[in-house]
């Protein structure tokens, strides 16, 4: 009897990142998920709760953590605007080449 071979997270990706639609999926969910870290990053270092962002920003808690979970696809130039003005930042958007 042959000993099926381990299938690591990586190496699964790999394989499913040849199929074009997956991919397409995949780098949409990817950016969603660094926004969100950064806005995580961005609320811990001003030392915020999510209760706090939300009251600065007008907003709820549960939107903030919606934002937060990365599924949010809610987000308009206003709600970042509104965020670094809430946490004393300024808003820079970049284009870089692919």
């Amino acid at each position: 009897m042959k000993k099926a071979e381990t299938r690591t997270f990586r190496s699964r990706l790999r394989e499913d990142l040849k199929d074009p639609e997956f991919r397409a999926y995949y780098k949409d969910e990817r950016q969603a998920l660094k926004l969100a870290m950064k806005i995580i990053k961005l609320r811990e270092k001003k030392g915020l709760s999510q209760q706090e962002l939300a009251k600065l920003m007008g907003t709820s808690q549960q939107a903030i953590s919606r934002i937060e979970s990365g599924e949010y696809e809610g987000f308009t130039l206003k709600t970042l605007e509104k965020l670094a003005e809430a946490t004393g930042t300024h808003l820079k958007i970049e284009f870089v080449a692919a």
